[in-house]
């Protein structure tokens, strides 16, 4: 299979001057070293992650674009924030898939030639990417590089979660922004494995949207009942552990005082220092961006803390997560099928008025790039 010799790669650097550039350069295509294959990426997603990295803290209100950079300024603030960062081009896209088309010489690099896989790691905001054979997902016949696109992030923190509730003793979850792609991939395999999950949506056209995926209890916070309704479903469901894609504000806090008030109602469960049962909420994502706001009126026994999937696979070890990765190869266009709203080119994503519609993270949208477009 045929090699281009340069290849396009995007880049995001925050400069000296307070501004904030994401770019698109030409490379040297690599060659593959003896255990390494070089695969042509034929499509990435753009995750919440990957935003972070794209454009740190700068004020894409006033983004200006040409064809192949587009550029931010950036506040004195967030120059002391991302001071760590200024003057190094960092590479973009944490997971994506496409075609191996060319290998070095070991067995495990061969057996991959021609083969669609999906692959993490970074710098997959590009046409081509080498990295070694042990981190490619080979694909079952008959998927696509755009079905294995998004194998990594989203259907890996969803089998992550369910086995954080097991380690740590939970019976079931919560889960906000529940109607994104990661919470309707949540719903299908919480409802394979028989794990009760209470869903916090904030629209009540996302409550039907899980309701009608089979989706027992949805409560909407915007509601003006919302606390007691989540009191409602933690108490029907027992559960004492959430995952929030929010971060900031008082969700986290709102959601500790139900579980409180549920623990509440059992006879006799009065204690002036609260329900014995741990209650935690991890958040794992930061759609609000605004402080993290805890009123401690639940008892002693809760945890608020960070939660990040490749900490957690660090700490589960490598037969943890080689066992989660095979279910999602398994099933990757059943329980963990992405849908995209919108595909891009590399020269699309730095164009102004695409950047503000991917930027906005609206709950059921989800971008694909396809590099070679």
């Amino acid at each position: 299979m045929s090699v281009n010799s340069t290849y396009l790669q995007m880049f995001s650097t925050v400069t000296e001057s307070g501004e904030l550039r994401l770019e698109l350069k030409e490379q040297e295509t690599p060659t593959p070293g003896v255990d390494q294959v070089l695969v042509r990426i034929e499509a990435t997603p753009i995750n919440p992650s990957d935003l972070g990295v794209m454009f740190g803290f700068t004020d894409t209100s006033a983004a200006t674009s040409t064809d192949n950079a587009l550029t931010a300024p950036v506040s004195d603030q967030g120059m002391r924030i991302m001071k760590a960062r200024i003057g190094q081009a960092l590479t973009v896209g944490n997971e994506g898939a496409g075609t191996v088309v060319a290998t070095g010489d070991s067995e495990a690099a061969k057996s991959l030639d021609g083969k669609i896989v999906a692959i993490a790691g970074g710098g997959m905001y590009g046409q081509y990417r080498c990295l070694d054979a042990s981190a490619c997902l080979p694909l079952m016949e008959g998927h696509t590089a755009k079905d294995g696109a998004s194998s990594f992030v989203n259907p890996m923190t969803v089998l992550a979660m369910i086995e954080t509730m097991r380690m740590e003793g939970h019976t079931a979850l919560i889960h906000t922004a529940a109607a994104s792609n990661l919470g309707q991939m949540l719903n299908r395999v919480c409802q394979a494995d028989g794990v009760e999950l209470v869903n916090i949506v904030r629209k009540q056209e996302q409550a039907t949207l899980l309701k009608d995926m089979g989706a027992k209890y949805v409560v909407n916070s915007s509601a003006d009942s919302f606390m007691s309704d989540l009191t409602d479903a933690i108490q029907a469901t027992g559960a004492t552990l959430a995952f929030d894609a929010t971060g900031g504000g008082m969700l986290a806090s709102n959601i500790l005082t139900c579980m409180e008030g549920a623990a509440a109602r059992t006879p006799g469960a009065y204690s002036i220092y609260g329900s014995i049962k741990h209650k935690q909420v991890y958040l794992y994502g930061g759609l609000d961006t605004s402080a993290t706001t805890l009123n401690r009126g639940y008892g002693m026994a809760w945890g608020v803390g960070g939660w990040l999937l490749p900490n957690f696979l660090a700490k589960a070890g490598m037969e943890v997560a080689g066992r989660l990765r095979g279910r999602v190869a398994k099933e990757l266009t059943t329980s963990f099928a992405s849908n995209y709203t919108n595909e891009i080119s590399l020269s699309d994503a730095l164009q102004v008025e695409t950047m503000q519609k991917y930027y906005a993270k609206h709950t059921g949208e989800k971008f694909l790039i396809c590099p070679q477009k």
